[in-house]
């Protein structure tokens, strides 16, 4: 758990004694201008451009329904536009400034004339050369880090005194704050968060938010006009012009930008890798990784150092964790506590059978190994053979057992097909069978003496045992094909070796859908599958493929895989989306008027794993081996993370403190006496 006491507002420039009180803003050594008329009206309005003093600005948040307008930008409105720090971003938003026929200048420590001179841009290694030139904007491109040494740097007095200043931070407090203390006052400035980059915004910027905040803004007709023009070269790319207060914007990123920056994060250091049975989940996850893979942790750090609400956010986040922690071992603790009482009470009357029982079973299971090298078909092999199969004599009796919300998805498929379908369950599920066209049973004798082909066990993991001890197999054929469709395999593998005769044949599967994920098609998802015991005749081998049929004839991408090898790679997958999911459902995350398109993802995540019941979350964590390995990497990474962020932190403080220590003893020596 964090223990670290909450920080609220950091300057930029974080002290010891300020730790404690963060929350003090920067004294701005001037008052802003004051705007005293409107702005005269132009053919791309700017909803409430210029804001009053900054202690009076009042931004709506939204997207500006007037900011609708592509136009070409004439030659009165191009600008001289100086980029100060030319690294990545400086030179992405360089790509389109130059493309829209402005003039672009740029400055950074670091040389890259050469980058400059391929991008059609004039460097300046000497910053004092560059603010001669007398640029129209002054845009800041550099690191939060970096932010207020290098801004302290310029010779600011080298500038036309009505200079536009515009950052681009992903935090906006802390930018908005440090260019009124340090710029002078008949120095304009726009904050800016253009949230999108070099990745995210690879194929352009239509419908990419873009936030900004007139912070201050002379009442001249060319300063207006000047501010209109560079919000103009965004608005013309398509992006959603957002006029929104510095600390609504800090509000919302900390919610939205920091979390997603912070699963993805703690994510990359599990090093997730792609697995031949990806869910849709999962494949945002690993997007996630990739797209916050890029960014370097000084960003990240920025976003924690010098965003007050960063800090709450993670401590929701560490608390929301081991809130589902002891979810899971509580659940856990209740299972082991039952089953130690109810065995002291049992043990003596099951001992034998269980013992028998289980030499069976590993007997079935050394059996089953050879048969299914027999009859194994390749995926891609299968997928082939099954484009002419379905017709009148593929058609199968099939018994759902357990007619819940999973069971009636499956029925409409399979009605629909032209099966016939049964269903029993322990709840009366009658009318919904009936609408469906489905015969029900609330007997499981009547249902076994219709002699289903297929008994398909649409259960919950943690009921599978109990509902297939109940069933009267012996009412069945000798040789029905049973089937289930439970999200962990090698436990419903081992219980059907365990408990079915050894003339039953075993059909183990994995639909990686849901009435949710496949509620418009089940074209190219994913259907695991593994032939465990499967009889060599003719009709079984043929009744065996016509229910794979079922799956692959709508497109299915069908998956032959062992059972020991799905759990392995659904603990890395299906169990870590779900865990994720649940952690940041119990965050209480909500939609932002700046929502980034990681941002999306985790909400999409949550609202898909929402819907599962924590029965069936709890069944991936009990019942797959490999499910506790990977909750203790998550917790580990996540423990790691927390101790980076700090640790630099602690670094910070700790050099401020000595080189607070070693000026004040400078000042004593020099203090006259």
């Amino acid at each position: 758990m964090l223990s670290f006491l909450p920080l609220l507002s950091p300057p930029p420039k974080p002290s010891l004694s300020a730790l404690s009180a963060l929350s003090r803003p920067l004294s701005s050594s001037s008052q802003p201008l004051l705007l005293t008329s409107k702005p005269a009206s132009f053919s791309l309005r700017i909803r409430s451009l210029f804001a009053a003093a900054t202690t009076t600005t009042t931004s709506t948040s939204g997207v500006d329904p007037d900011y609708d307008i592509q136009m070409p930008p004439t030659n009165s409105s191009l600008l001289k536009i100086a980029i100060i720090g030319f690294g990545n971003y400086g030179q992405f938003l360089a790509k389109t400034l130059v493309f829209q026929g402005h003039t672009v200048l740029a400055h950074s420590r670091t040389d890259h004339s050469l980058e400059a001179r391929s991008l059609g841009v004039s460097f300046f290694l000497d910053p004092h050369d560059l603010c001669e030139q007398h640029p129209d904007v002054i845009l800041l491109c550099t690191s939060i880090i970096s932010t207020e040494k290098v801004l302290k740097s310029l010779p600011l007095h080298r500038f036309k005194r009505n200079t536009l200043f515009v950052d681009v931070l992903s935090v906006k407090e802390f930018a908005k704050n440090l260019l009124l203390d340090v710029l002078p006052s008949d120095f304009d400035i726009i904050c800016t968060h253009p949230m999108f980059g070099p990745e995210s915004a690879n194929h352009g910027w239509d419908g990419l938010y873009f936030v900004y905040e007139n912070v201050r803004v002379g009442t001249d007709q060319s300063r207006v006009d000047r501010c209109k023009n560079f919000l103009d070269i965004f608005a013309r790319q398509g992006c959603r012009m957002v006029e929104m207060s510095c600390q609504d914007h800090d509000k919302y990123a900390a919610g939205s930008q920091f979390i997603t920056h912070t699963v993805g994060r703690v994510l990359e250091m599990l090093k997730l890798e792609s697995t031949p049975i990806n869910t849709k989940g999962y494949e945002s996850l690993l997007d996630l990784v990739e797209n916050t893979a890029g960014d370097s942790f000084d960003l990240y750090y920025g976003l924690f150092m010098y965003n007050k609400n960063a800090l709450e956010m993670l401590e929701r986040l560490d608390l929301a964790f081991e809130a589902l922690r002891k979810q899971l071992f509580g659940r856990l603790h209740e299972v082991v506590r039952k089953q130690l009482f109810g065995n002291g009470e049992r043990r003596q009357t099951r001992q034998g059978t269980y013992a028998d029982g289980h030499h069976n079973g590993a007997a079935l299971a050394s059996a089953s190994k050879a048969e299914r090298s027999q009859i194994a078909a390749q995926p891609y092999e299968y997928q082939a053979q099954i484009s002419n199969c379905i017709d009148d004599r593929s058609k199968l009796k099939i018994a759902i057992v357990g007619f819940g919300n999973f069971g009636q998805f499956l029925a409409k498929t399979l009605i629909r097909q032209g099966h016939t379908v049964l269903a029993y369950s322990r709840s009366d599920y009658s009318d919904v069978a009936q609408k469906l066209g489905v015969s029900y049973f609330s007997d499981g004798d009547d249902l076994c003496e219709e002699h289903p082909e297929v008994i398909l066990l649409c259960t919950s993991i943690l009921s599978t045992e109990n509902v297939l001890k109940s069933l009267p197999v012996h009412r069945l054929k000798r040789n029905t094909l049973f089937v289930d469709v439970l999200s962990v395999k090698e436990f419903p593998r081992n219980l059907f070796l365990q408990h079915l005769p050894p003339d039953f044949d075993i059909l183990c599967t994995h639909p990686m859908f849901g009435p949710e994920s496949g509620k418009n098609g089940w074209n190219g998802l994913p259907f695991l599958f593994d032939k465990v015991r499967v009889g060599s005749s003719k009709s079984r081998v043929s009744r065996c493929d016509q229910f794979l049929d079922v799956f692959a004839s709508e497109g299915c991408r069908m998956v032959e895989m062992s059972c020991a090898e799905h759990d392995r790679h659904a603990a890395g997958s299906q169990f870590i989306t779900h865990t994720m999911g649940r952690v940041l459902e119990k965050l209480g995350l909500e939609s932002t008027p700046i929502n980034t398109k990681g941002y999306e993802t985790l909400l999409n995540l949550v609202e898909n794993t929402a819907g599962d019941s924590f029965d069936l979350y709890y069944g991936l964590f009990m019942y797959n081996v490999n499910a506790m390995e990977q909750l203790e990497r998550l917790d580990l990474a996540f423990e790691s993370l927390k101790k980076q962020l700090f640790g630099q932190l602690h670094g910070v403080l700790r050099k401020q403190l000595f080189e607070n220590a070693e000026k004040s003893q400078v000042l004593r020596a020099e203090t006259p006496v």
